[in-house]
């Protein structure tokens, strides 16, 4: 019986880290190269992604991050290569798709500045799109009580009904790569909204709590804790 053809992960690390500001949490440097315990957010993301059954990782950063990259990703226990980032991130998914080997049919977005996603997770995102499902969001619930603007002051949501979306996404690679080409806009947060501009159905499966994303300085305090602790 033949293997499943590869999967290929876009890795998205062209982000400056804007929301650090002048912190020093995780190093000096572009976001993908802050260290969580002395290894760079790219490099725990690519082996995460590797070890929940990816085959080829694409990562997207800028031209004077490649070198540093390079450097941290030397070893990795599968292939890479570079894309070039873009004015946003749909500009700079949409670069890495240029990359895509010739019959990918499931691919990968995930968020470098997402480097603890359980491998689980990354094979429960794949095994969903070789079922046949499109588009495929890990998410979890909600904690904490929302509330929604309006014009006279706010009101009370649902949470039960809400679900924060993480990465890795998972699609089917000729449906991403028509999505993007399709797009009227350029600002769309994440690729799922991308496709189901295009009509397609998204399927949400459970994510992590462990998938967190490193935004803001205290980020990084929290994500070395929980790894010091052994969560997983």
């Amino acid at each position: 019986m033949s293997s499943p053809e590869p999967v290929v992960a876009i890795v998205a690390a062209a982000g400056s880290g804007l929301r650090l500001g002048r912190s020093s949490a995780g190093g000096p440097g572009p976001k993908a190269l802050r260290t969580l315990a002395g290894i760079p957010l790219v490099r725990r993301s690519v082996d995460q992604l590797i070890a929940g059954g990816v085959g080829l990782c694409v990562v997207v950063c800028r031209r004077e991050h490649r070198e540093a990259i390079a450097a941290s990703l030397d070893g990795a226990p599968a292939p890479w290569l570079f894309a070039e980032g873009g004015r946003t991130r749909q500009r700079s998914v949409a670069n890495g798709l240029q990359m895509l080997p010739a019959g990918t049919r499931v691919v990968l977005v995930h968020d470098a500045a997402r480097p603890l996603v359980p491998a689980e997770v990354v094979a429960r995102v794949i095994a969903a799109v070789r079922a046949g499902a499109p588009v495929v969001v890990p998410a979890i619930g909600v904690a904490d009580s929302v509330r929604i603007l309006t014009p006279a002051a706010s009101r009370v949501v649902d949470r039960s009904q809400l679900r924060a979306v993480q990465t890795p996404q998972g699609f089917d690679a000729e449906l991403l790569v028509q999505a993007h080409r399709d797009a009227h806009r350029d600002d769309y947060t994440d690729d799922a909204a991308v496709c189901e501009a295009a009509g397609a159905p998204v399927l949400l499966v459970e994510g992590s709590a462990m998938a967190m994303k490193i935004t803001q300085p205290l980020d990084f305090a929290i994500a070395e804790t929980l790894m010091a602790g052994g969560f997983s």
